[in-house]
């Protein structure tokens, strides 16, 4: 009579192994269904091309008669993507608003200065973080990660998420390119009117030192500077798709300042 008792106990239980088992494919199967509808969500909501351009500082300047309407270019690429060319495209629009682009930098009222620093993939919070540098800062914004669970638990989770997102990333990717461009828009001043313009430097003497020069001039030009970022972001984005829009982006919003 016990030995019947102890057997039946033994087999009415299932051993801990297998719960064990049950849990984990379970868990899987959970989170397979919502990286799965997370990523048909992402999709959907980003299946067309959106294109922004932002400045980091406004630039407001006087306006002047047709015959001071002459501006000076000086546009140049340090980013790795060499081929992407913005003068046609600005000349063209300055041209459309009645301004003259002149070679002689003397004879121009109008100075625009722009040096395109980067070119490529981003992310959104890398994005923001380039923007509020502004202009003169680094290309590279502040990335702030969140991170739940700790312990076993939280690799377990990590595993599974890994295991269920490979798949979906590998069909949808939520992808960002932007276009970084440092602004420096100078006019003339009134006839009369001197500009104070100091300039301070801080020249790196090997590992500890640095040396500090300061210059001061008189000038006849009143100088603005601005960050320029252009974004793009859609679903399996490629660059050459993105970036027809964010040229326009950024030349409608230099020629936009005259």
């Amino acid at each position: 009579m016990e030995h019947g008792t102890i057997s039946q106990h033994f087999i009415s239980t299932p051993k801990f192994g297998a719960w064990k088992l049950i849990f984990t494919l379970c868990s899987f199967f959970l989170v397979m269904q919502l990286v799965g509808c997370n990523a048909m969500h992402t999709a959907v909501k980003k299946r067309d091309l959106r294109v922004e351009t932002k400045m980091s500082d406004s630039i407001f300047l006087d306006p002047v008669s047709q015959d001071k309407r002459t501006v000076f270019l000086q546009l140049r690429n340090t980013s790795d993507k060499q081929d992407l060319v913005i003068a046609n495209e600005i000349q063209t629009a300055l041209l459309s608003k009645g301004y003259k682009v002149v070679n002689d930098p003397d004879t121009a009222h109008f100075w625009i200065q722009a040096n395109i620093l980067k070119a490529g993939r981003t992310t959104a919070d890398e994005n923001r973080g380039i923007l509020a540098q502004g202009y003169g800062g680094a290309v590279a914004g502040a990335i702030v990660g969140v991170q739940f669970g700790s312990g076993r638990g939280q690799a377990a989770a990590g595993l599974l998420g890994a295991a269920a997102g490979f798949v979906a990333d590998a069909m949808v990717e939520d992808v960002y390119f932007n276009i970084v461009t440092d602004l420096q828009v100078s006019e003339r001043a009134k006839s009369g009117v001197e500009v104070q313009e100091g300039n301070r430097a801080k020249l790196k003497q090997g590992n500890s030192g640095y040396k500090s020069v300061t210059s001061n001039e008189v000038t006849d030009r009143k100088k603005y500077q601005t960050r320029i970022v252009s974004t793009a972001n859609k679903v399996n984005l490629e660059f050459v798709e993105a970036r027809p829009r964010l040229v326009q982006g950024l030349v409608n919003s230099i020629s936009g300042l005259l």
